[in-house]
């Protein structure tokens, strides 16, 4: 069965007792492995107990096939449900892990062991995933990016958690430069609160010694700058990005939130609502420094042209990963195509 987003959080705190499996998947790795650590607290008390969590990995699936079967119908010592962890699971292990949610099926009274398996982007077709969005027993739950006024909770929950606090303004740009990778964003996060202490107060001065050690705050510089045809200035930006750490995947995800944006208010102006009111609607908002070139952009792409702009960057982050062509000349490319066309709209 499939998990909705809505139901996500819900279920990872107290699953259903009859389910054999949980599938995590999708873009965000580190929301996979966070999620996973949840689920296997939620059923065994424990991350690292030995005689309640196995971890495996594809790879000893090639080596030994029947191995996940044997861990997860094997009984906890001292009693308890136990876990089993499979990280790296792709299409290629799908037999083995329908063979071992085949074996708990078959079993009397609840199930021994939960198998908790961990995979990245897998498409509608995945076998793996039709596994367990077609199986009662199982579910499947996927792990996006977060994005928007998600993310904007997820940056003010955790800093609550420290006692701080941080405005609208603050929490658009921690958006901005987070939330490629849940992991990563949290990582982040807890430095930053590390940096401020018991000030109560998150300052923009803070966010910038802290977060994304200098490469993050390169983003806004290309994307703004490929919004608004900027060349040159989208050259030198991305080298800085790329110098400082930035992959290209993570350049081409934030040139699609920007875009995003921008597609959302432009759809919102042609159906009649104002541009400054279209604007004001976005969560999180738009930084207070970005606001003029942001609303300048707005007025430049149309809707259509901001949707093909999308389809690019997502093509470009597809070949990216899976061609083998240079990732960076990819990157560099299709935004340079985003900045002719959005120079051409100026005209």
């Amino acid at each position: 069965m499939k998990i909705p987003p809505a139901r996500a959080e819900a279920f990872l705190a107290k699953p259903d007792e009859a389910c054999l499996g949980v599938l995590l998947y999708g873009p965000d790795s580190g929301l996979v492995r966070e999620r996973a650590r949840a689920l296997t607290q939620a059923i065994t008390g424990s991350l690292d107990d030995p005689f309640l969590v196995t971890e495996l990995s594809a790879a000893d699936l090639r080596e030994d096939p029947a191995r996940l079967a044997d861990e997860a119908t094997a009984l906890s010592f001292g009693g308890g449900r136990r876990a089993v962890r499979l990280r790296g699971a792709g299409d290629g292990t799908t037999k083995a892990v329908a063979g071992a949610l085949e074996l708990l099926t078959g079993g009397e009274g609840p199930p021994p062991s939960l198998v908790i398996v961990e995979s990245g982007e897998l498409g509608p077709r995945s076998s793996l995933r039709r596994l367990f969005e077609g199986e009662d027993g199982a579910a499947a739950i996927a792990c996006y990016l977060d994005q928007g006024g998600g993310l904007e909770r997820v940056i003010e929950d955790t800093l609550a958690r420290h006692g701080l606090k941080a405005g609208p303004d603050i929490l658009g740009w921690l958006a901005r430069v987070l939330g490629a990778d849940r992991g990563v964003t949290l990582s982040e996060l807890e430095k930053l609160a590390l940096y401020c202490g018991p000030s109560g107060t998150v300052t923009l001065e803070d966010c910038r010694a802290v977060v994304g050690d200098g490469a993050a705050h390169e983003l806004d510089d290309a994307v703004y700058a490929a919004g608004g045809g900027d060349a040159e200035g989208l050259d030198r930006a991305l080298a800085r990005a790329f110098q400082g750490g930035a992959s290209p995947v993570s350049v081409l995800r934030a040139a699609q939130r920007h875009i995003q944006r921008l597609h959302l208010v432009a759809g919102k102006v042609a159906a009649g609502t104002p541009m400054d009111a279209a604007i004001k609607g976005l969560r999180p908002p738009v930084f207070f420094k970005q606001a003029d070139r942001f609303r300048a952009q707005a007025r430049t792409w149309d809707p259509n042209r901001l949707a093909t702009a999308l389809d690019l960057l997502t093509e470009a982050e597809l070949g990216a990963k899976t061609t083998g062509h240079p990732d960076r000349l990819i990157c560099q490319r299709v935004l340079m195509q985003i900045a002719m066309a959005a120079r051409h709209g100026h005209r």
